[in-house]
């Protein structure tokens, strides 16, 4: 009885130090970062940025795959399905984890309780842009024209449920028109067919944009920021242009699946902190227009929380119809 009790508290330490142990040498193999948007979208752009940094502070290689789909839908889903062994991380940002989950019936994923908050990366400005050759000046402009024709205009997004999706939809309802919906699988091909007028205007965020709009390939017609952007001095806040509810950054971050073993979630923590410490990543970020914001894991976790219940409010005093 004696050895078995014996054999029995061994198995019990053994079982217990292997998690220490395994976490203690993470990480040991290359870390995969999914980004569940298109390349060249403002997810897309941080997330590559901040892989580079991540993973110096690291001493292991990240590796970047976009899975994007349904409004960042089917990367968070896949990502929330993998293994909780801090080899699988994912760009939790505003839109797939508290505007998507909210404009769903029925959301394929918890944004909280499927996922492991890691940090908050930054806080970035929204932009609506036209193509440069585009009749619109202004917000107002858009407004005016299709308060003329309801539904003739069109906007594109990175799919349903997204930001760029629910902006628009703010939009109509902040000015009281309506513009047709067109979902693509990414900002990126959404710009590029804004480019060729094939679509009337984006609602995007300043990392995806900003080179088109500098490289004179787009026209900014107002920002989100608090204030003019330095490098858009010309170009009104939507709350100067009367589109108060619009003038909201939203953040971008970094999670994993759900219930990662907390020293790996304490060593990614601190890695990210010294990330976001290095000057060039703090100057890379800012020349997005962003601003650089770490957070202890427990403070991302309550901006998600907080940021879901904002949006669901939203959704219900727009009289948003739920997909």
């Amino acid at each position: 009885m004696k050895y078995v009790k014996k054999t029995s508290l061994a198995l019990a330490l053994c079982t217990a130090a292997a998690p220490a142990a395994w976490a203690a040498g993470y990480p040991d193999k290359p870390v995969r970062l999914i980004v569940p948007y298109a390349v060249g979208g403002a997810t897309d752009v941080i997330g590559r940025v901040v892989a580079r940094y991540l993973g110096e502070a690291l001493g292991q290689s990240i590796v970047v795959e976009n899975k994007p789909g349904a409004g960042g839908s089917t990367g968070s889903l896949h990502a929330s399905k993998q293994p909780a062994d801090g080899y699988t991380l994912v760009m939790m940002v505003e839109s797939s984890h508290a505007v998507n989950p909210n404009v769903y019936a029925k959301p394929a994923y918890d944004p909280v309780k499927d996922f492991t908050p890691i940090s908050n990366i930054a806080n970035v400005p929204g932009v609506m842009v036209v193509g440069i050759d585009s009749p619109f000046k202004t917000a107002q402009d858009v407004a005016e024209a299709a308060r003329k024709a309801p539904g003739k205009l069109n906007y594109g997004s990175s799919g349903n449920g997204g930001y760029s999706h629910l902006s628009g939809a703010l939009f109509g309802n902040t000015t009281g028109t309506q513009i047709t919906h067109v979902p693509y699988k990414g900002l990126g091909p959404a710009l590029n067919d804004l480019m060729a007028r094939q679509i009337d205007v984006v609602f995007d965020n300043m990392p995806s944009s900003g080179g088109l709009i500098a490289g004179h390939k787009l026209r900014a017609l107002a920002v989100s920021s608090s204030k003019r952007l330095a490098s858009l001095p010309d170009v009104p806040t939507y709350a100067e242009v009367g589109l108060k509810p619009m003038n909201v950054m939203s953040w971008y971050g970094i999670g994993a699946p759900a219930n990662l073993d907390a020293a790996i979630l304490g060593k990614l923590s601190a890695a990210l902190k010294k990330a976001l410490q290095n000057p060039e990543l703090v100057k890379t970020i800012e020349q997005q227009s962003a601003i650089v914001d770490y957070q202890t894991p427990q403070q991302f976790r309550e901006t998600v929380e907080r940021s879901n219940k904002a949006w669901a409010r939203l959704v219900k005093d727009i009289a948003f119809e739920k997909m």
